[in-house]
């Protein structure tokens, strides 16, 4: 490996926090955080930038950070994509072959992947992701890695991602104002998908559920394949909201009310139980009961988790969910959130932490669900460099030697050519002029 390629970086832009962080690839696979900093997001909205020198401001910040804690430049780096603009088709491709000897290759089933980069989508609209999910083999079906097969027709059924070509502009700008290289955008469900599920759940069938500040991202696996992927635009800051309103107070009040007291269960809250919240400019302190905190916060999570079924039964995959549900993003800490999700999906459900892929001295602070995209955006951009190398290169054409007199030569002729160029069209235009002139 070279120096260059010793460690990965990725910037998760989240709609209330930005996260640097930087990773190494270990013995085993297993990653090491080498380290990580994050800082308070402004002008993200619902997973979409929206005010760039924010942005930059922000990311500018949280990469010196870190950039000074490991003792090391940053270039290229890897970055997450949300939003409720991102939506998900599915499509099918194939391609027929000369013979049936020959082996299926990986330029064929890259040509049938480049293929779907083709397809026509919207005004404004960019493929971000082409996941292939099974391929035919003439009519061998289900097959999930033809290489090495013989076979005349390939088919391939294909997941692909969708996103406004504005949105993934407007990251991009902010990570080269920053001063860095964008490597790749991946979309944030497949990331945390990477951090928190385990194969065993991917095969037996899993739907993820990152809920974030501004979005709640949603993933669903069966049979070791990508299904479905999803944005859904509300997150834990629409909670917060409902808290400022429905208490009257301020939004860094209901924040703190909302991760010390709250609870997604409004009968399991105990009605006795208070919390006494200053009054804004010396007003009367308010107190506010846990219940009615709680029943304020499950009306909202309720809305959510309603729109995350919406998203499952639209994969056509719920009744084969076999692992359930896991929940990851800073909103999955939320108390008594596991039993609400079970309560309304009839599902098993766990909550994820990135502990999966991380190598067991990881930094403690990782170990958070709120940074599985974080540390899926590291997993990801391994999985990128490694499809890189294995591409092979193009030959270079060896260049063609010229001696001195004939260069000269050739760039006389060259000069000539323009100026005869130039000649003809003077020509032509003025005997356009003359024959008007002769009409009139």
């Amino acid at each position: 490996m070279s120096h260059k390629e010793e460690f990965i970086a990725a910037i998760d832009i989240g709609t209330t926090k930005i996260v640097a962080i930087v990773g190494k690839r270990k013995e085993n696979g297993k990653i090491e955080i080498l380290g990580m900093s994050k800082t308070p997001s402004k002008g993200v909205k619902r997973g979409v930038v929206l005010n760039i020198e924010e942005v930059v401001s922000s990311i500018q910040k949280t990469v010196e950070d870190v950039q000074f804690s490991i003792g090391k430049q940053l270039s290229e780096v890897f970055v997450g994509i949300a939003g409720q603009h991102i939506k998900s088709i599915k499509n099918r491709g194939y391609i027929n072959r000369d013979s049936y000897d020959d082996e299926i290759t990986k330029a064929d089933i890259d040509a049938l992947i480049q293929d779907m980069h083709k397809i026509p989508i919207d005004i404004g609209e960019e493929i971000i992701h082409v996941l292939p999910q099974n391929y035919i083999v003439d009519n061998e079906i289900g097959v999930k890695n033809p290489v090495g097969m013989s076979g005349k027709r390939v088919e391939g059924n294909f997941h692909i991602v969708i996103g406004q070509i504005a949105s993934a502009r407007n990251i991009s700008k902010c990570i080269d104002k920053a001063g860095l290289n964008l490597c790749q955008l991946v979309l944030e469900p497949l990331a945390s998908s990477e951090a928190v599920l385990t194969a065993d759940e991917k095969e037996a069938g899993v739907a993820l559920v990152d809920i974030g500040g501004g979005t709640t991202d949603v993933a669903v696996y069966y049979d070791d394949i990508i299904r479905h992927t999803a944005v859904i635009p509300f997150g834990g800051d629409i909670i917060t909201q409902d808290i400022k309103e429905g208490c009257s107070i301020l939004q860094r009040q209901a924040e703190l009310l909302k991760i010390q007291y709250g609870s997604a269960l409004g009968d399991l809250a105990k009605d006795e139980e208070v919390v006494s919240i200053p009054g804004i400019s010396g007003r009367e302190p308010k107190e506010i009961s846990f219940k009615s905190l709680a029943y304020i916060i499950q009306a909202r999570m309720e809305e959510i988790m309603d729109a995350v079924i919406y998203e499952i039964e639209n994969s056509g995959y719920f009744e084969k969910l076999g692992a359930g549900v896991v929940i990851t993003g800073g909103g999955a800490l939320l108390k008594h959130l596991p039993a609400l999700v079970k309560f309304k999906t009839g599902l098993d459900v766990r909550v994820g932490y990135p502990t999966e892929n991380l190598a067991s001295d990881a930094l403690n602070e990782v170990n958070h669900p709120m940074y599985a995209t974080s540390v899926g955006l590291i997993l990801k951009g391994y999985e990128y460099k490694d499809k890189v190398k294995t591409k092979p290169v193009k030959k270079e054409k060896e260049p063609v030697m010229i001696d001195q007199d004939m260069s000269e030569e050739m760039e006389e002729t060259k000069k000539e050519n323009k100026t005869g160029i130039i000649t003809t069209l003077k020509k032509v235009f003025t005997d356009m002029f003359d024959e008007e002139d002769t009409e009139m």
